[in-house]
């Protein structure tokens, strides 16, 4: 217990309570006008609002990849098994080339896209196309071992007494699989929310357009003001808090009801 306080003071409570202190010293009213300036609001809309799709995207697809590497034996799993832990290695700026070099008017994707009227990189679309990559691997490694855990008896019996196959999914798989489901999507909210290398990238950086808030933090830091950089991580990290709060409050009302 010791050891796990000495860690978690160390490396998680004494930045984050410097942080509080430091935004303490900024004055209330230049507290306020930097976090409601619409540029910065505007970044705070799309951090939360992509993070979210980006999460919400791959609670629904790494559910069924991690269904099909868990119940499928196919040629190649292996390989598709280690693909999914790609965005773990890749560093962010790699990750975020790639995807511009990709999705770009010229790119191998973007080129039949843009014809189609459809434009990802350089777009709020990229951003969620950004954020998606680099969370999938939170889904698909809490999920696998979950449905590793889940016994196919229980589904055979629910189709012996004349359950459907969704059904048999709504009532028998998603009740027990829900609470790792709800990590995988919380982990992968977080790490949206706090991603850079991959979307500075593939954004464009267009102010009041494709902005991210780690990037006004960044700009901010840039130009030696401290107290609105400040500022604006205060207004994340206590949104974050909240909505990982409500996320765990679910969690555990899940759990109780399995």
């Amino acid at each position: 217990m010791g050891f796990t306080l000495s860690y978690l003071g160390l490396f998680v409570l004494i930045p984050l309570a410097c942080l509080l202190l430091r935004s303490a010293a900024v004055p209330w009213d230049r507290f306020v006008a930097t976090v409601v300036d619409p540029r910065v609001l505007a970044s705070y809309r799309l951090s939360f609002g992509a993070s979210l799709a980006g999460a919400s995207i791959n609670a629904m697809f790494g559910l069924v990849v991690a269904w099909v590497l868990v119940r499928y034996t196919f040629p190649g799993k292996k390989i598709v098994d280690a693909m999914v832990d790609l965005p773990f290695a890749l560093p962010t700026a790699v990750s975020g080339i790639a995807l511009t070099s990709i999705y770009a008017p010229n790119g191998w994707i973007g080129r039949w896209l843009d014809p189609a009227g459809v434009q990802v990189a350089y777009t709020r679309l990229g951003v969620v196309v950004a954020l998606t990559f680099i969370g999938l691997p939170f889904v698909v490694r809490t999920l696998q071992p979950a449905l590793e855990d889940l016994e196919p008896e229980l589904e055979e019996a629910a189709v012996s007494l004349g359950a459907t196959r969704w059904q048999t999914f709504g009532r028998v798989i998603l009740p027990s699989i829900f609470p790792a489901l709800l990590t995988g999507f919380a982990m992968a909210l977080a790490r949206g929310l706090g991603e850079y290398g991959s979307v500075v990238f593939i954004s464009g950086n267009m102010p009041m357009k494709t902005e991210i808030a780690p990037l006004m933090i960044v700009t901010k830091l840039e130009q030696y003001d401290y107290a609105e950089a400040t500022a604006i991580a205060v207004v994340m990290l206590v949104a974050s808090f909240v909505l990982l709060l409500a996320i765990n409050v679910l969690q555990w009302r899940s759990r109780r009801y399995s």
